[in-house]
């Protein structure tokens, strides 16, 4: 049976890595709005929400314009990278092999899984915190459990993750609203929540900055939920789906967060919004619970896609399939549980530490990825030399790419604000964090310029190229 028929006829998804032939492609950019929407309503993003007015002491109009600030312009970066997977029909670490070299994308690549990982275990910290309160058992226990969905649904595969979006858009959606509602119009809120906090300018650039991140964090899974949409998708639909599912799926829970932080800043995030919907809170925590594996199962699955592509790096003739994959996600699987389990005192804290130095370091690789697709080789890729442990015409290392990556985190170490470090200039703004605006600001340019002054045959498009199967499927 050939890969593509065994890809319809199965409920669990065949392919990894290797490149989605026309003949596999479906969906529409509607779906691009329901995967993002959807899975962005959980509880990870109302305590990311309450990080403004918990950690930073912001009041709620203070947070919530931060958080608005944050994901429009975050969204921006995220969406961008969406159009890139119906055209070239590979997840998006792959990709990277085109512009780092086939070598050198490990250095991305590797960083990459590690955020998969984490994000996956600090949603299993509240995950966790969601079921041992409603089913009244251990938190590592219930740790397992959520853990135990999420590997699930990413061994099935891609069809299951957009479907369970698709129900979560809708459901978790309307629970949402509710939320809102009884939190402010039924409950009301202690006198406090509108009177607390001061607004300083680190806490509202660091809000800025979390928000903006919580969109560019998403760019490395962008292409890995779109690469089976028909390559007519078309730039624009795509953008804007994206763009409009993961920004408005972000933020009104985020606002939901600078509430609950601001009402109940002394509780949990589980606690908070169970007391803030509280006659309605158990439906609320156990939706936004659930919502959790949802959302784990993309992360777990994207994961494991960038974990089989370090292992093809290095061994070139693997190509694993459903069950490779299974393994991988279970393997990641008990590394994130055991984080979650380590790692869950000062969840707050240790989470927006994770995510101002996961900033630090994806900034440089979306920059360079994003120039080097709309402005060096506009969409045009040799998708057959991605696949080869030579790089083909791209190479093993992208000496442009790679200096351009590590001068980008070293920029914006002077401007870095966190509990862990400060920067020199950051002190001197009195912690106000820039960072990821003076790289992108650095690198755009800079990777534009070095790539056309050393343009030749590496960075000119390709031969014309319909939708040939790479040498690893073809020998499958």
């Amino acid at each position: 049976m050939t890969d593509a028929s065994a890809s319809r006829g199965s409920a669990v998804e065949v392919r990894t890595i290797d490149h989605i032939p026309v003949t596999e492609r479906h969906g529409t950019a509607r779906n691009l709005f329901t995967i993002w929407f959807g899975s962005n309503i959980m509880l990870l993003t109302v305590a990311t929400g309450a990080v403004a007015t918990v950690v930073y002491g912001l009041p709620v109009w203070a947070a919530v314009l931060a958080v608005a600030v944050g994901n429009i312009v975050g969204g921006v970066v995220m969406a961008l990278h969406a159009a890139q997977g119906p055209q070239l029909g590979v997840p998006q670490m792959l990709q990277t092999r085109a512009q780092f070299g086939s070598f050198g994308s490990l250095l991305v690549v590797v960083l990459v899984v590690v955020m998969y990982v984490a994000f996956f275990a600090s949603n299993l910290v509240l995950g966790g915190q969601a079921v041992a309160s409603l089913l009244h058992i251990g938190q590592d226990l219930a740790i397992t459990l959520i853990g135990v969905l999420s590997v699930l649904g990413a061994i099935v595969g891609y069809r299951l993750i957009h479907a369970f979006s698709g129900v979560l858009s809708l459901v978790a959606g309307v629970v949402l609203v509710l939320a809102f509602v009884w939190g402010l119009g039924v409950n009301g809120t202690p006198a406090h929540t509108w009177t607390s906090g001061s607004f300083t300018a680190a806490g509202f650039m660091g809000t800025v900055s979390l928000a903006a991140l919580w969109q560019i964090a998403y760019a490395p899974y962008v292409s890995d939920y779109t690469r089976y949409m028909p390559r007519d998708t078309g730039v624009r639909p795509a953008f804007w789906a994206t763009y409009g599912g993961a920004v408005l799926g972000s933020l009104f829970p985020m606002i939901l967060g600078t509430l609950v932080g601001a009402a109940y800043p002394k509780d949990d995030t589980v606690q908070g919004l169970g007391q803030f919907t509280h006659g309605v809170g158990g439906l609320v925590v156990a939706v936004f619970g659930l919502a959790i594996a949802g959302t784990n199962a993309m992360n777990l699955y994207c994961g494991a896609l960038s974990t089989i592509t370090i292992g093809q790096t290095l061994f070139p003739r693997w190509m694993p399939r459903a069950l490779g994959r299974g393994v991988v996600c279970c393997v990641l699987f008990l590394a994130a549980q055991a984080m979650a389990v380590l790692g869950r005192a000062d969840f707050l804290v240790n989470f927006t530490n994770f995510m101002t130095l996961l900033l630090c370091v994806l900034i440089p690789w979306t920059a360079v990825n994003l120039i080097d697709y709309y402005a060096v080789r506009h969409g045009e890729y040799d998708i057959d030399a991605l696949f080869e442990r030579d790089g083909g015409r791209y190479g093993r290392f992208n000496v442009n790419a790679i200096v351009c990556y590590v001068l980008g985190i070293l920029v914006q170490l002077p401007f870095l604000s966190t509990t862990m470090y400060e920067g020199p200039v950051a002190k001197a703004l009195d912690g106000v964090d820039i960072s990821w605006v003076v790289g992108l600001a650095v690198i755009c340019p800079l990777y534009f310029f070095l790539m056309r002054r050393t343009q030749g045959t590496a960075a000119q498009p390709p031969a014309a190229r319909t939708d040939a199967l790479t040498p690893a499927a073809k020998t499958n």
